[in-house]
């Protein structure tokens, strides 16, 4: 309820701006989160204005309305999202009342990198029902934690660019395929520097860092939360401490924004190195782009695990 009347209030404030888009250079791209915004950067070059909803230190699952979002909206050319659930909550009801019939799904100006790029999902539960509360019936929608599957969707990105934009049609494939070549020799990199501890045993706050952890091999023990969205309750952490210590773990990885406290005691008691990684591009400084992002967190849990 209070959802519609925030997006009531921001329908009202966009009648103000008329339905006409503002003059601009090549493509309007709104992307839903960084991660997806920094592929459009990297594929449109100059060709592309990229704006982004979600900030980078929040949940994309959970982004607050505000109002800017409307009237980028309304104006876009191109809609860039995750899909598999993951701006389920907040996005439907903003596209519902941004009168641009572009980004409507099944529209050209419509792109679910998930479905577009031909993504293979993990974590498709067999079954859906209440008890699960927050898990994904299509899949972990966090895959652009994986660099191949950044690839991918830039390459698919560069298809539905150069349809939008057939002028710059041949920049934005070359840009797409220079991505995908350099993010070969870099995870062949990456990978090398984590083969040390090819196959150790990492607890993460939440199902996030799924695809990052089966990049470089490494096992995921245990989450913090039971269940993916409910915090966890006091017999939960005992529990978790235990099978860590008896499992060995000596690595906790979670978002910065996942709770100070609970983290800090699970990694005090079970005697695990916390690390707090970005979930998406620009979450720590330095990071804006795809790649720097990727690299920072490979650094980080480089040398956490020295």
């Amino acid at each position: 309820m209070k959802l519609l009347q925030t997006l009531r209030t921001l329908f009202a404030a966009l009648a103000c701006f008329g339905s006409a888009s503002a003059a601009h250079a090549g493509v309007n791209i709104v992307a839903t989160t960084p991660d997806l915004g920094a592929l459009a950067t990297s594929v449109g070059g100059t060709s592309v204005t990229v704006t982004t909803l979600a900030r980078a230190t929040e949940d994309p699952h959970f982004v607050d309305a505000r109002p800017s979002f409307l009237r980028v909206l309304n104006k876009a050319d191109l809609l860039i999202e995750g899909g598999a659930d993951l701006e389920e909550g907040w996005l439907l009801p903003l596209v519902k009342n941004a009168r641009n019939a572009k980004i409507l799904p099944g529209a050209p100006g419509r792109f679910s990198a998930s479905e577009s790029a031909g993504i293979t999902l993990s974590g498709v539960p067999h079954t859906v029902d209440h008890s699960q509360d927050h898990v994904h019936p299509s899949g972990n929608p966090h895959f652009l934690l994986s660099p191949s599957n950044a690839a991918h969707v830039a390459l698919a990105l560069a298809e539905r660019l150069a349809q939008l934009d057939t002028a710059n049609a041949a920049a934005y494939r070359a840009r797409a395929a220079q991505f995908r070549d350099v993010v070969g020799k870099r995870l062949a990199d990456w990978q090398r520097r984590l083969t040390p501890w090819r196959g150790a045993s990492i607890v993460t706050y939440h199902h996030s860092f799924n695809y990052f952890l089966e990049t470089f091999h490494f096992k995921l023990a245990d989450t913090i939360e039971p269940k993916p969205g409910i915090e966890p309750s006091a017999s939960h952490l005992v529990s978790l401490i235990g099978r860590m210590k008896s499992g060995g773990v000596k690595l906790i990885i979670a978002e910065p924004n996942r709770p100070t406290r609970t983290c800090e005691r699970v990694a005090a008691e079970s005697g695990a190195k916390l690390l707090r990684l970005p979930l998406m591009p620009g979450g720590v400084a330095g990071t804006d782009d795809y790649l720097a992002f990727i690299e920072h967190n490979v650094a980080a849990v480089e040398a956490a695990l020295k």
